[in-house]
C-alpha cells in the first residue's frame, strides 16, 4: 500500500468521526422528549414558538424529528415517573419547559442532553454548575431576574389607589415562587405596603385562598411563579374577578384569560430560542459546553376589559408603558 493511499484512508476515517452522530447516520430520525410540569393546553402557546423555532432550523416534527410529550398537569410529584419514562424510551435529547421538570430530568439520567427552555435560577437549583460552563448533561435558558417581582409590586401600587395591603399567592415547595416571595419583602417595606401570604400548594387550595384574601381585606393580588397556578390561568382569572382584586402574574397568557396585568419574560420567546440548543446538541455539541442564556425580553400587558369589569380606572402613564393592550 502506498503512502498515499494509506494517508487519504487515515483522513477519510478521522472525518467521520469528527462528524456529529446525526451526520454519522442519515437515515436516523432523531427522538425528543417533552417534559412539562403544566396541561397541554397552558403549554400550547409555547410550543407553538418552540416549533417555529426547529422549523427555521430546519426541523420538522414528524418528517426529520420524532417528539415525545408528558405532561404532569400541575402535579410536580408525577414528574419523576415522567422523566424516567422518556428515559426508558431512550429519547436522543429531553427538553423542559421550567425548573422541577428540570431537576427530574436531570435526576433520571446524566446522559442524555437536556434542554431548559424556561427554568428558574439554574445555577441555586443545581442543574449547573455557572451560567457560562453548565458542566454535565444540562443547558438552556433561564427566566430568572431578581428585580421583576419588585417591579410587579410597583406596578400595583401604582395603579390601585392607596394600596397597603396585597396578598401573595405562592407555593413554598416550589424554588421559583419561593425565591419571588422573598424578593418582595424589600420592595414592600420601601413601599410601605403589607404582604399578606397566602401558601398554595395544589389547585384545591384556590378557594380558600380568595376567601382568605377577600377577608383580610387585601386591596389587591400577586401571584408568584409556579406550575399550579400557570396550569390554571383561567379559573385563577375568573375567582380574582369575582372577587374584585386587582391581580398581577408573570406570565401574558394571564391576562389573556381574563387576569388585570401581567410583567414578566417573554416565555415564548424563550421556547423559540430554546430551539437553537436542540438543534446545536443534535448537530454534536456538548451540552455542558454552550452557555445558559438569560432573558433579553421582558413584556407588559394590561387587560382593560378586566379593569372595567372591577371598577378600576388604569392611569394614562401606565397604560402609555404597556406593551399590548387588551380592549
Amino acid at each position: 500500500m502506498t503512502h498515499s493511499i494509506l494517508f487519504w484512508i487515515l483522513a477519510t476515517c478521522l472525518l467521520v468521526t469528527a462528524l456529529p452522530a446525526e451526520a454519522q447516520q442519515p437515515g436516523k430520525v432523531p427522538r425528543m422528549g417533552f417534559l412539562s410540569p403544566f396541561s397541554p393546553s397552558a403549554t400550547a402557546i409555547w410550543l407553538q414558538a418552540f416549533r417555529q423555532g426547529l422549523h427555521d432550523l430546519g426541523w420538522v416534527e414528524g418528517k426529520n424529528i420524532s417528539v415525545e410529550y408528558r405532561y404532569a398537569e400541575g402535579r410536580n410529584d408525577r414528574l419523576p415517573d415522567l422523566a424516567a419514562d422518556l428515559v426508558r424510551l431512550k429519547v436522543d435529547i429531553i427538553v423542559t419547559a421550567v425548573t422541577p421538570d428540570a431537576l427530574a430530568a436531570k435526576n433520571a439520567t446524566r446522559t442524555i442532553p437536556i434542554v431548559m427552555a424556561a427554568a428558574g435560577d439554574p445555577v441555586a437549583s443545581g442543574l449547573v454548575d455557572s451560567l457560562a460552563r453548565p458542566g454535565g448533561n444540562i443547558t438552556g435558558l433561564s427566566q430568572m431576574n431578581p428585580d421583576l417581582a419588585g417591579k410587579r409590586l410597583e406596578l400595583l401600587n401604582e395603579i390601585v389607589p392607596k394600596l397597603s395591603r396585597v396578598a401573595v399567592f405562592w407555593n413554598p415547595q416550589d424554588q421559583m415562587s419561593t425565591i419571588s416571595w422573598n424578593e418582595l419583602q424589600p420592595p414592600a417595606r420601601s413601599l410601605g405596603v403589607q404582604l399578606q401570604s397566602v401558601e398554595i400548594r395544589s389547585s384545591g387550595d384556590f378557594d380558600k385562598a380568595f376567601e382568605d384574601a377577600t377577608r383580610a381585606r387585601a386591596g389587591a393580588l400577586a401571584i408568584m411563579p409556579a406550575p399550579v397556578f400557570v396550569t390554571d390561568l383561567n379559573r385563577i382569572a375568573d375567582l380574582a374577578a369575582k372577587s374584585r382584586l386587582p391581580s398581577i402574574f408573570h406570565v401574558k397568557e394571564f391576562v389573556d384569560s381574563g387576569g388585570l396585568v401581567a410583567y414578566g419574560t417573554d416565555r415564548s420567546e424563550l421556547f423559540r430560542r430554546a430551539a437553537t440548543y436542540v438543534d446545536k446538541i443534535l448537530k454534536g455539541a456538548k451540552p455542558g459546553d454552550l452557555p445558559v442564556e438569560q432573558p433579553t425580553k421582558f413584556e407588559f400587558v394590561i387587560n382593560l376589559k378586566t379593569a372595567k369589569q372591577i371598577g378600576l380606572t388604569i392611569p394614562p402613564n401606565v397604560l402609555a408603558r404597556a406593551d399590548k393592550i387588551i380592549k
